[in-house]
């Protein structure tokens, strides 16, 4: 089909594919498809997906059916989720040659690019020294993960590593790495295309703030996109935010991003595409948008899609990208309906309206992203949530918890509530000026006031690209920040993803023996619980200026809309005083933002640290493993791998491993954050010989699959109803009745061939994009998980890796059918099973009774199926690899 129309554009000729006419072929009228669709349908035209083009072109808006196959035009990983992605590549390579083989079948067939961001932890804090020496440990912590890496610079084409010190990947990527349109050669002909990615964190979807069609996906999808292998999701409904009205003068955008964030988790459009439109969206910004965008898995979304427009090109031209690219991308965007027409609405799902003008400033906590609390209540909302029942919202303590103390020194003392950490990190706000430069000059007024932090409090600054610490320095700004103790702790997520590193001892000490709910103000996106620091219960998601304020406040049982921030000689200090108008931080960024600081920072990017370009690494097509390694370690999921398919495994009989509640999320099942001395993960590095200072974080350590799996389902706050008095990873074996650790309790049902299941409630998996959540639930034997409902990217892996996702019937849960996980199940799954089958499960209580019902097979395509039938995804490109060997 001829749908490719010509276009020249500074004397150069392209062709593309163009999205009228395909439309017009099917007798339908491009203004009616929203602007997230008509990317896709350019990608299925280019890629020649018929089928699937021509049932989008006629998908019912109110209620699309079918699955859509992606493929994306690259892939962006971070190196927690991408080193596991890289290590399970070279393990690929070794299983293809040990089927007879060439190692470079294994390649990566679209770009890749890994930004090491994820290493960094904020050991050392409040000192101009802390970002030297912060850097330093990471190297140190990290050199057998470098050296893989560098390894495999050298080992895979279309493979690039952007070094640490750089900045967090979704900054780096929407600064510098997107080109927004590309352009390739293909039979001698310039093709012009929209850049389209999947990456391995969840925060992938700022890059919508850009225009750019992407979302975050499990290492496992990644990897089958970049060797060839499309993604399948589910025909999206797509909800139109129209924006009207403008933000009041008092508000930020992550006041806008955390407003949002609860509205569109309570209008429920988890797995759908959110689409912004309206006068009010001409009004954002750029940085603005990308705020917005990036907190899309917090309100559920796939994606929070940001058309193309002047803004857009704007941007482009901020952060120093060739006039040549920026006029490529106006002329392609205008010819192939891809540029913003504000005076057509598409054909929505549905639209939700939002009055800029009615966005407060906000926190949001104290365990969730989507509870929203306005300024002025935050007081009153955290003193309720002591008494709460102990859930998202609440604590479940007595009323005797307000007022309560604990000395720190003799000076010192930390109360309920106090501060602990502040942190203004996470690149959902350092990617934007306005906040940024509103934090640094809110601190100049602080400073000059003379007002000062608690030293019980530990705070940081991790911007999120050297852009950030080029304009608060060049405007004079980073000394008053590093003069309340915001100095440069490191370029990477910090404490976002709980790299947190240690409180003061002392600090710690008094909030152990005391038992005391200490708080923690960050600019992150995330929030839940064990994920900030283990210590601290109470984590509040803030504007960076925001977070400065509660730090000079030292608490969060101070409302600051009415209490004074702090006395100074006698005088009330109150945060309208500190307060910089939108006049200021307009005129700062105009002052001391230009492309030349964007070109410059990002020149030689990947090869301008000398520390990364020191590491020695190996060469060759293959990897040559350390068996001695804690760090990087060969996976088994190959060891027995035939070229032809196996047996599914039995699916009879699995005792219950866990069961849990709603709301039980990757950051619960997947090993994050430090690693416990006393946990299995912790007793298997004692036992390799290491001390407890130099086990590092899990994150660090996704390349070993030893010591993931004995951290999955580790995390300290998750809870496990067969062990209703103990929280953290226990559950009881069911063959003796005895309590122990999951991870024991799952290699004894190894040892006995025993297959198990998880039983769980609404939610299940929601969070970041872990892909640890479903490979180490595969490597602890679990063969099924029986949910009332999933969050997108966990159920996908969850098949990906060969586990059935079974979902209860509409109004059944565990609770309903009164199960209490004393049970075992036997699953009626048919060899050939079907797309969203009803399948027959079998309950046998203890006393040999039985109770069978139906259960829904969250086989959302024929992809999944096949996944099953080969044990997972990455069996079958083997397989599909050795076949075009042969």
């Amino acid at each position: 089909m001829d749908w490719k129309k010509e276009i020249i554009v500074n004397d150069e000729q392209y062709i593309f594919f163009d999205i009228k006419h395909i439309l017009s072929s099917y007798q339908k009228d491009v203004a009616d498809y929203p602007y997230s669709i008509r990317v896709l349908l350019e990608s299925l035209a280019r890629h020649q997906e018929y089928d699937a083009l021509e049932a989008l072109v006629n998908y019912q808006p109110q209620a699309p059916e079918g699955v859509i196959p992606f493929r994306p035009s690259r892939v962006i990983l971070q190196d927690f989720t991408g080193v596991p992605a890289v290590v399970d590549l070279a393990a690929m390579r070794d299983a293809v040659v040990a089927l007879g083989g060439k190692p470079e079948d294994i390649n990566p067939e679209i770009p890749v690019t890994l930004v090491v961001d994820h290493s960094v932890q904020v050991d050392c804090a409040g000192t101009k020294e802390s970002l030297a020496f912060n850097t330093e440990k990471e190297f140190e912590r990290n050199q057998e993960r470098y050296q893989f890496l560098k390894w495999a610079q050298q080992a895979f084409e279309n493979f690039e590593v952007v070094p640490p010190e750089t900045g967090i990947i979704h900054q780096v990527n929407l600064e510098f790495l997107s080109d927004v349109i590309l352009s390739q050669e293909k039979n001698g002909e310039q093709l012009l295309f929209p850049d389209s990615l999947e990456g391995t964190d969840s925060h992938t979807t700022m890059i919508n703030g850009l225009g750019v069609l992407g979302w975050g996906v499990g290492g496992i999808e990644a990897e089958a996109a970049i060797l060839g292998e499309a993604s399948y999701f589910p025909t999206p409904e797509v909800i139109g935010v129209e924006l009207i009205g403008t933000l009041a003068t008092e508000t930020t955008a992550t006041d806008l991003a955390l407003h949002l964030t609860q509205l569109l988790r309570n209008e429920k459009v988890v797995g759908k595409f959110v689409e912004y439109f309206g006068k009010g969206y001409r009004s954002l910004s750029l940085s603005d948008r990308a705020t917005i965008a990036n907190m899309a898995p917090e309100y559920g979304a796939t994606c929070g899609f940001c058309p193309i427009d002047e803004e857009t090109l704007n941007y482009l031209r901020l952060t120093g990208r060739s006039e040549s690219q920026i006029q490529l991308v106006e002329a392609y965007t205008k010819q192939n309906q891809l540029f913003y027409d504000e005076t057509e609405t598409p054909t929505y799902t549905r639209v939700i309206r939002l009055d800029l003008s009615e966005v407060k400033p906000s926190l949001a906590g104290p365990k969730r992203p989507q509870d929203r609390i306005p300024l002025d209540q935050v007081k009153t909302n955290f003193e309720a949530s002591l008494t709460k029942p102990s859930g998202p919202q609440g604590f479940g303590l007595s009323n005797e918890e307000i007022g309560k103390t604990g000395k720190v020194s003799e000076e010192l003392e930390l109360a309920t509530g106090d501060l602990a950490l502040a942190a203004i990190t996470s690149c959902t706000n350092t990617s934007n000026p306005s906040v940024m430069v509103a934090a640094g000059l809110l601190a100049k007024k602080a400073v000059a006031l003379g007002l000062k932090v608690a030293p019980t409090i530990k705070t940081s600054l991790a911007p999120g690209s050297k852009i950030v610490t080029n304009y608060l320095e060049n405007g004079n700004l980073l000394e008053p920040l590093a003069a309340l103790g915001f100095d440069i702790v490191g370029y990477g997520c910090t404490t976002c993803i709980g790299n947190s590193g240690p409180l003061d001892q002392q600090v710690e000490e008094a909030i152990q023996e005391n038992d005391l709910v200490v708080s923690a103000v960050l600019s992150g996106n995330r929030n839940f619980e064990g994920r900030i620091h283990p210590l601290i219960k109470a984590n509040y998601l803030a504007s960076p200026p925001l977070v400065v304020a509660y730090a000079l406040a030292g608490t969060i049982t101070k409302d600051l809309t009415v209490e004074p921030i702090a006395v100074v000689s006698g005088k009330e200090v109150f945060l309208k005083d500190l307060w910089p108008t939108p006049e200021e931080v307009e005129q700062y960024i105009e002052t001391y933002l230009n492309p030349e600081d964007f070109q410059q920072a990002y020149e030689g990017v990947y090869q301008s640290n000398e520390r990364w370009n020191a590491i020695e690494t190996s060469e060759g097509a293959t990897y040559e493993w350390d068996d001695q390694s804690t760090y990087i370690a060969n996976p088994p999921f190959f060891e027995k791998l035939s070229k032809t398919l196996d047996t599914p495994p039995s699916l009879t009989n699995l005792k219950v491993l866990a069961k849990f509640g709603d709301t039980v999320t990757t950051d619960h099942i997947s090993p994050a954050g430090n690693i416990s001395l006393q946990s299995p993960a912790g007793q298997y590095l004692k036992q390799r010989g290491l001390d407890y200072k130099d086990f590092n974080s899990f994150g660090s350590r996704r390349g070993n699959h030893e010591v993931m799996m004995r951290g999955t389902f580790g995390n300290i706050r998750i809870q496990n109803q067969l062990t209703p008095e103990t929280t953290g990873g226990y559950t009881i074996y069911w063959p003796t009745e005895e309590q122990m650790s999951i991870y024991d309790a799952a290699m004894l049902y190894q040892q006995e061939a025993i297959g198990t299941i998880i039983l769980t409630g609404k939610d299940y998996g929601m969070g970041s994009s872990r892909d640890w959540a479903a490979k180490g639930t595969s490597l602890l034997g679990v063969k099924a998980v029986l949910a009332e409902s999933y969050e997108r990217i966990h159920r996908s892996n969850l098949v990906m890796m060969g586990i059935v996702p079974l979902e209860y019937m509409e109004g059944q849960s565990a609770e309903t059918l009164g199960f209490t996980g004393k049970e075992a199940f036997s699953i009626d799954l048919p060899d050939n099973p079907a797309i969203n089958q009803l399948v027959n499960v079998q309950a046998i209580k203890q006393d040999g009774t039985t109770l069978d019902f139906q259960a829904k097979l969250r086989f959302d395509a024929q992809a999944d199926i096949d996944y099953w039938k080969n044990q997972g995804i990455l069996p079958l490109v083997i397989r599909k690899k050795m076949t075009e060997e042969a």
